[in-house]
């Protein structure tokens, strides 16, 4: 439909500025996913775009492996702030999403004792409320970490100065197109097969 991946990526951090600007000196997105979305934040805020994590590129998705333990090691092998980056600097950081809470608390953890001074999180995404079914590694609504805490509990609890989450219908303007499944943002399932999961 003319939107690729990159590009929706990139508006949809656009539009996260949009939705909740910021006071800070550098962008950092989360690698790899999220680098787009601090991309099209940083052009949307004037900010510079710094590579202020590293990716150790042998390391698969974290918020997938089966207990909490080998996640919170995964995130610590995963990613290295860089402290000649984001040392005494305010940094937005941009994330495609908050799934358990494991790698945004540990980010969060490494930046501020890189030297950031504050930390404010950006999700180029809403908020998971639902399990989905539908191929990822999310089986029931308690592992979702925003699904029963507020804003001012998701800041407190990740340490972060400011937390916003993209809309939903900023999410529908970046992709150009409303027939998007929001099933995990919205709880609303397009099909039954939720209902055979749950039983």
């Amino acid at each position: 439909d003319g939107c690729n991946v990159h590009n929706f990526r990139k508006m949809s951090g656009r539009y996260l500025f949009e939705e909740a600007p910021v006071e800070a000196d550098i962008v950092v997105g989360v690698p790899d996913s999220s680098l787009s979305a601090a991309t099209g934040f940083a052009e949307a805020s004037g900010l510079p775009n710094e590579m202020g994590l590293v990716k150790n590129k042998y390391i698969a998705r974290t918020f997938i492996q089966p207990t909490q333990e080998l996640r919170d090691n995964g995130v610590l092998m995963k990613l290295s702030a860089v402290r000649s980056i984001v040392g005494g600097k305010r940094v937005v950081l941009v994330d495609d999403s908050v799934v358990r809470g494991t790698t945004a608390k540990r980010i969060v953890k490494m930046l501020r004792r890189a030297g950031a001074t504050e930390v404010h999180l950006r999700i180029a995404s809403p908020q998971l409320i639902s399990p989905c079914y539908y191929g990822v590694d999310i089986s029931t609504k308690k592992e979702l970490f925003s699904a029963s805490r507020t804003l001012e509990q998701i800041r407190k609890e990740l340490d972060v100065d400011s937390v916003h989450f993209l809309s939903k219908e900023a999410l529908f303007k970046a992709g150009k197109r409303s027939e998007l499944c929001l099933a995990c943002f919205t709880g609303d399932y397009p099909t039954d097969l939720y209902r055979e999961a749950e039983e």
